[in-house]
């Protein structure tokens, strides 16, 4: 397939209720699908709210992964013949609680990732950090990677998956008010300056004091917007990603005078403090 069609569904979702999350995405799934998307993308913690006051009052709607959810959700990817990610809060094996995104097709789970960057707010503050390497997952011509909301701040991390071949990057979030700028500029940048499509999918409605912003937006590798919802309201936006595009990283603006290259133009060999620990300040907020 040269091109995908694709869906972001900005939607609210009910804290601490997973069957009606469950029941509003699979709704949404099929609506989607009937309307031509092959991916559909929901916000962070779509399954299980995210406004929790504390680990304990979280813990309950975590689920393993694969899980009952995701093994709803394939069944319905089957029937559909689509592909779906997301975001939920995951038990780990060892009892961490970890803010994770499941990217779920036909067969089941194709992959999770745990969110990296965790922010002092709301079930961040008591999530276990993301613990594996980033990576992208080929769901069958079109190359996908993973982040999650506060991830977008850190430019290494939308940089490692562009450098692991990613097409399109996915970027469920739950920005708050106060994070408008995060949705106009850091977007559009990421996708920009590695050459990639980015889908970044902001939840709607109220939740534990907090209300969330929506302005959720599809960015071509060029940087401009495929599709955007500048409100707060629920809204599904679609958009089609063509994979060439993204692979295309020598720019030629003016064959032999005027020419970029995303990738043969960097200097990994000045970049070396990007990697040095030693130059993280100390963290005042959790000790």
């Amino acid at each position: 397939m040269s091109s995908w069609p694709i869906a972001a569904v900005q939607t609210d979702s009910r804290l601490g209720d997973v069957p009606h999350n469950l029941s509003l995405v699979r709704s949404r799934l099929r609506e989607a699908a009937s309307r031509g998307a092959r991916l559909v993308i929901f916000p962070e913690c779509m399954l299980s709210g995210y406004a929790f006051g504390s680990r304990a009052e979280a813990w309950p709607h975590a689920e393993s992964l694969p899980g009952p959810s995701i093994n709803t959700l394939a069944a319905d990817c089957r029937e559909l013949g689509v592909w779906t990610a997301v975001g939920l809060l995951e038990r780990g094996q060892g009892g961490e609680l970890y803010n994770a995104c499941a990217l779920v097709g036909a067969s089941g789970l194709v992959a999770s990732y745990r969110k990296a960057h965790l922010p002092f707010l709301g079930v961040d503050r008591f999530a276990t950090p993301g613990d594996r390497p980033f990576a992208v997952h080929d769901l069958g011509g079109l190359r996908v990677g993973m982040l999650i909301c506060y991830d977008d701040s850190f430019p290494e991390a939308a940089r490692c998956l562009m450098l692991l071949d990613a097409d399109l990057i996915l970027l469920p979030t739950n920005w708050p008010s106060g994070a408008a700028a995060v949705a106009k500029f850091l977007v559009p940048a990421r996708a920009l300056e590695n050459h990639v499509y980015y889908a970044a999918v902001n939840r709607v409605g109220e939740e534990g004091g907090f209300r969330f912003i929506g302005r959720s937006r599809l960015v071509g590798p060029d940087g401009e917007t495929l599709a955007t919802a500048d409100h707060d309201k629920e809204t599904v936006l679609y958009a089609s990603v063509d994979p060439a595009a993204a692979r295309a990283k020598h720019l030629v603006r003016i064959p032999g005078a005027y020419e970029l290259h995303r990738l043969a133009d960097r200097r990994p060999d000045l970049y070396g403090p990007v990697c040095d620990s030693k130059l993280r300040p100390p963290s005042p907020r959790r000790e």
